[in-house]
C-alpha cells in the first residue's frame, strides 16, 4: 500500500536489495524502506522463485519519502551513489536479470527526471570515460515486499552485511568511483559474519517451506 499523505514512494532497483535499504534510511527525508520484488507480472512472489528466474521480477526496494524535506531528484542522487549504472547484467557479484539496475517511475515528472539523472551520470564520466549508462527506466508496476527475514538486514545481520557487501565488490567499487569506504568491513568481524550466515540459512529455509506448503 503506497505511504499516507503527504509521503510519496519510489521504487528503485539497484542489485542486492540488502544493500540499497542503508544509504535510503540514512537520507534525511526518508521514512521508511521496504526490500522487495518490482517489474513482474507474476502475484505473490517469493525470494525462491525469483532468484531461480521463475517470475520476471527484480529485487527492488522502496522508499517512502517526504517530499518536503528531500526530492525525488535526490533520492536519484542517493541511487547513483551506491551503483554500477554502467551494468545491465546485474550488479557486481550478482548476475541475472533479477540483479538489473532499474528506476521505476510514477508519473511523467518522475519520468523525466529519472531519464535527466541517467543522461546527466553520462556526461558526467564518473563511471568511466566513453561508458553507457544501462539503468532502464520502467513505469511503476505492483511492489511486492520480500519475506520478513530480507528487512533491514543490515541492522540485524549487521557482520554478515558487510561481509556480503566487501565480498561482492559493491564497497571497492564505490570506493573508486566516490573515494569512500561505505561500510568498513573488518577482519575481526568474520565470526560474528558466519554466526549469522548460518542463522540466515535457517530463516531462509524455514520461509522457503512454508511458501511450499502454502501452495499446496
Amino acid at each position: 500500500a503506497p505511504p499516507p499523505p503527504p509521503l510519496k514512494s519510489a521504487v528503485f532497483a539497484g542489485g542486492c536489495f540488502w544493500c540499497m535499504e542503508k544509504p535510503f534510511d540514512d537520507t534525511p527525508g526518508v521514512k521508511a524502506t521496504t526490500s522487495g520484488y518490482a517489474g513482474g507480472k507474476e502475484r505473490n512472489p517469493t525470494y525462491d522463485q525469483v532468484s531461480r528466474h521463475k517470475t520476471h521480477h527484480l529485487e527492488a526496494v522502496r522508499v517512502d519519502y517526504d517530499p518536503a524535506v528531500v526530492s525525488y531528484e535526490q533520492l536519484l542522487a542517493v541511487y547513483y551513489r551506491n551503483v554500477d549504472p554502467t551494468r545491465s547484467d546485474g550488479q557486481f557479484c550478482d548476475t541475472g536479470p533479477q540483479y538489473r539496475p532499474a528506476v521505476f517511475v510514477g508519473s511523467p515528472a518522475e519520468k523525466a527526471a529519472a531519464e535527466a539523472a541517467a543522461a546527466a551520470a553520462e556526461a558526467s564520466e564518473a563511471f568511466g570515460r566513453g561508458k553507457k549508462i544501462r539503468v532502464e527506466v520502467i513505469p511503476a508496476a505492483e511492489f511486492w515486499a520480500a519475506e520478513d527475514y530480507h528487512q533491514d538486514f543490515y541492522k540485524t545481520n549487521t557482520a554478515l552485511y558487510k561481509f556480503y557487501r566487501a565480498n561482492c565488490g559493491r564497497d571497492r567499487y564505490l570506493d573508486a568511483v566516490w573515494g569512500t569506504d561505505a561500510e568498513g568491513f573488518k577482519a575481526q568481524d568474520v565470526p560474528e559474519a558466519l554466526m549469522q550466515r548460518v542463522e540466515f540459512g535457517k530463516k531462509k529455509s524455514a520461509a522457503a517451506a512454508a511458501a511450499a506448503a502454502a501452495a499446496q
